[in-house]
């Protein structure tokens, strides 16, 4: 008779964090690919008991491993947001999903913040080109509710007005308060349409 070999505790939540990240990543890459139509839900749909089991089990575990991903998303200025906060809403519902959006969306914002401060900054400027410009322009009279106004109409990618909050020396607090506030009511409406992808799905006949 063959020995049982446990499985120690920490490897076991090792293996359970590299699983849910590969699981939310797949979801991410089938929404970009898919543009969220019907193929990406049915994409999405084929891995949903699994997800939903996960989130089940291991909330907390899976809800810190979506605020990562959408945080690493957002500070290497990757596109995606809309379909990561879609996939949020899917698998913790419309309000924990807009939540847990909202902190990683702000947390990936503040790290690209940081890295705008430091030898990065030079090379996030050639990256941003002639439209830093622009929007730096704006922040000199009343950068609060500039960045405000910026977050609640994004006529601007992310990622860039983070880079010019840097430039212009935009207080950490401000930023963070600002951005927080500024992308729930989009952030909210997304979550929200992921949170009826079931009632879609059973619609579609997927």
């Amino acid at each position: 008779m063959q020995p049982v070999i446990a499985t120690h505790p920490a490897r076991r939540g090792r293996r359970a964090v590299a699983l849910v990240l590969a699981i939310l990543a797949a979801g991410l890459c089938a929404a970009l690919y898919f543009g969220l139509d019907a193929a990406g839900l049915a994409a999405l749909a084929r891995r949903r008991a699994e997800l939903a089991a996960f989130v089940a089990e291991r909330p907390l575990l899976a809800a810190v491993a979506y605020v990562v991903s959408y945080a690493a998303t957002t500070a290497v200025a990757l596109p995606g947001a809309a379909a990561l906060t879609v996939i949020g809403g899917f698998l913790f519902g419309a309000r924990g999903g807009a939540a847990l959006a909202v902190l990683g969306a702000t947390a990936g914002g503040a790290l690209l913040f940081l890295a705008a401060s430091t030898l990065l900054g030079e090379r996030l400027r050639r990256r941003a080109g002639p439209r830093l410009s622009a929007l730096i322009a704006g922040f000199r009279e009343d950068a609060a509710s500039y960045l405000l106004a910026l977050r609640l109409a994004p006529i601007f990618p992310f990622w860039l007005v983070n880079l010019a909050a840097a430039m212009v020396g935009v207080r950490f607090s401000t930023f963070l308060w600002t951005t927080a506030l500024g992308v729930i009511p989009a952030t909210f409406a997304f979550a929200l349409g992921g949170a009826g992808l079931d009632a879609a799905l059973q619609a579609r006949q997927i």
